[in-house]
């Protein structure tokens, strides 16, 4: 099950027209490919998305699952909004809720064992390895984690720390000073029918949060382990994460491990013509994805499909998502522009802290 239906106060204006799951990544792809890709991979045939915040987008993007090889007689990917009934008149109020919302698609299987993902992780992951070491470890729970960096901001995560069997004997939810630079990575592996039996229980109690009522609660009564991931891994939930997690994607190694190395990140393919660079054109160490038609200088930028960039632009260290057109003598630095937009002739835009995100309005842009 891939929870992809949050909203984040930290993505700003960029999470005002689609869900953070369907947020564009590396040019082509959305955020939610990589856990659907991951799946795939790893010989999961039957995937429940759960959406419900700005989710029209992520709806069409997934309205044919033939690009993940989830079209099959056995299996298949489900869509889950949330659905008043007679018995539930609530929106999702948390990932546990959402869950059990769903519960009757989860008693309705017979596989063993439910991954539980969220849509806004940038990996690359061999589930079967993580739900051998779960069996190995006779895990009630398993939590994916990952060892960040000890200057980077991890307050914004869940925080664990483990003993030296790996169980886990502390979380801590987003604190306000770091014990640990291990975070979970919002994957877990638990037996269905344990799930189930959680889900219900936490949730006639009024509790709603799978992190809160679940895992922290239940970490001295259940034998909850951390599996260790290896290789790139990212969140986006956030303006600064999502920008450096695009500008990652312009680093060969990161470039080469998602996109030339067994297994592959699979998208839904548009029938877009290859990028067209016109005579006076400069790009120098960026992504530029079909569709697009660049006239001016382009460097250290993400470009997304079709993008139009006039005569004598710049764009400097920046992202440019789908369907921008950008008119002549446009300078860009430092930048995330929505997509759909229009930027006209002579404009001058800089972020100076943190990226400046670029949206249409009425009033289009004054120069600067």
């Amino acid at each position: 099950m891939i929870l992809a239906g949050g909203n984040s106060y930290r993505m700003k204006q960029l999470s005002n027209r689609r869900a953070i799951a369907a947020m564009p990544m590396a040019g082509s792809f959305r955020a939610i490919d990589f856990a659907l890709s991951s799946m795939s991979n790893s010989g999961i045939q039957k995937v429940a998305v759960l959406t419900q915040f700005n989710s029209r987008s992520l709806d069409q993007h997934l309205s044919s699952s033939k690009w993940w090889d989830f079209g099959r007689k056995q299996g298949g990917l489900f869509i889950f909004p949330p659905m008043l009934t007679t018995d539930n008149s609530h929106w999702y109020r948390g990932t546990a809720d959402a869950i059990h919302q769903n519960l009757d698609f989860l008693k309705q299987c017979h596989e063993p064992y439910a991954v539980i993902a969220s849509g806004d992780g940038i990996y690359k992951l061999d589930y079967t390895k993580v739900l051998e070491y779960h069996i190995a470890k006779k895990a009630d729970i398993t939590v994916v984690c990952k060892e960040l960096p000890a200057d980077e901001d991890i307050t914004r995560f869940g925080l664990v720390q483990m003993d030296e069997d790996s169980r886990i004997v502390q979380f801590d939810e987003k604190p306000m000073a770091a014990a640990s630079n291990i975070v979970s990575c919002g994957i877990y592996v638990i037996r269905r029918r344990l799930l189930i039996e959680l889900i219900e229980q936490a949730v006639y109690e009024g509790r709603h949060d799978f992190v809160r009522d679940v895992l922290i609660r239940y970490k001295d009564v259940k034998r909850i382990c951390g599996y260790r991931m290896e290789g790139y891994w990212s969140n986006i939930a956030s303006v600064e994460s999502y920008y450096r997690t695009n500008m990652d994607f312009l680093k060969k190694d990161v470039r080469d491990y998602f996109f030339r190395e067994h297994p592959d990140v699979h998208s839904k393919v548009d029938d877009n013509p290859p990028a067209k660079y016109n005579p006076g054109s400069n790009v120098r160490n960026s992504l530029v994805a079909n569709g697009c038609i660049i006239n001016g200088t382009v460097e250290n930028s993400v470009i997304f499909k079709n993008v139009f960039v006039g005569n004598n632009c710049t764009i400097k260290n920046s992202i440019v998502l789908n369907d921008v057109y950008l008119g002549d003598n446009v300078y860009l630095e430092n930048c995330i522009v929505e997509s759909r937009g229009t930027i006209r002739a002579d404009a001058h835009i800089v972020g100076e802290s943190e990226p400046e995100i670029v949206i249409e309005s009425d009033n289009r842009y004054v120069l600067q």
